[in-house]
């Protein structure tokens, strides 16, 4: 049975968002430097609401599933909670986090604003990643905006065409990156970042109060193209997350398998619109113990 959207709800009045309404991401702060496939970006009036509720000053949010951050970045911006944990296995993602994290941030932003973008400079920049740390994060930051989708997964190409047939460049915003990236590491004693596994760091705030959990994992349909560890165990990740003594709010793919193992868990469900990168209609899933926070 299709579990029915929530109704007319407003979920954020300052936005105007009601459960019906897909987001226009344009009405969201863009903190994170990367476009990520998957990104949450269009779920951040939701995720507020949650962290109204379940967040404050006594409560830190665990991201074990990082990626791009934008829910993190979100969280620590606007004081949601009090502290972020970001958790991301991909080496090449990490990097950048690592760095913008540190002093080296002012390295990453003036490396961007200085470099003339062509298809020669992209390759030799990708081709420079194993040398360092620094050259490892400046070229997933190069590879995520000139590739297709900003895919980092091997295989992924160059876009082509772009807006505006513009090519490599239609993603390339140098200014716009180097503000984030500083912003990000102006409120970095906010943040916490844990290259490694997410399992591993789910199960040692398992059992604090004061942790509340957003777990975004790569999805079981479309993960394996878009990531470079893509293989989660599912099952093994519900049972985990039913031993939080913290509250927690799941993102998913819609299908019977997901919806299956949230029933057995007895975990609530609920649909939600969104607009995939091809401007087609989808419905993802938000998985918790109960959604009065949303309801009421």
């Amino acid at each position: 049975m299709q579990i029915p959207l929530f109704g007319n709800l407003n979920l954020d009045a300052g936005l105007g968002i009601n459960a019906n309404q897909i987001v226009n991401i344009s009405s969201v702060p863009l903190r994170s430097p990367f476009r990520y496939a998957g990104g949450k970006t269009w779920l951040v009036p939701l995720v507020r609401r949650w962290l109204n509720h379940k967040g404050g000053s006594d409560t830190d949010l665990v991201e074990p599933f990082a990626g791009g951050g934008i829910i993190s970045l979100t969280a620590a911006f606007e004081s949601l909670v009090r502290s972020v944990t970001m958790v991301e296995l991909d080496e090449d993602v990490a990097a950048v986090w690592k760095i913008i994290l540190s002093d080296d941030a002012y390295w990453l932003a003036d490396q961007i604003v200085s470099m003339e973008l062509t298809p020669q400079s992209a390759t030799d920049a990708i081709n420079r990643s194993g040398l360092s740390l620094r050259d490892r994060a400046f070229a997933t930051i190069v590879k995520n905006r000139v590739n297709r989708g900003g895919i980092l997964a091997t295989g992924a190409g160059f876009v082509k065409l772009g807006e505006g047939g513009k090519g490599i460049l239609s993603r390339w915003y140098p200014d716009t990156l180097k503000k984030r990236i500083l912003e990000i590491h102006r409120i970095c004693g906010k943040v916490t970042f844990i290259h490694g596994d997410a399992f591993e760091t789910c199960s040692r705030f398992a059992a604090q109060s004061d942790k509340i959990f957003f777990i975004d994992p790569p999805y079981t349909v479309a993960g394996r193209r878009l990531y470079t560890h893509s293989q989660v165990d599912h099952p093994a990740l519900f049972e985990l997350v039913d031993t939080f003594r913290g509250d927690f709010l799941m993102t998913y793919d819609d299908t019977n398998d997901i919806r299956n193992l949230a029933s057995s868990h007895h975990f609530a469900v609920r649909s939600v619109p969104m607009k995939s990168t091809h401007h087609a209609t989808k419905h993802e899933l938000l998985i918790s113990r109960t959604f009065e926070w949303l309801d009421t």
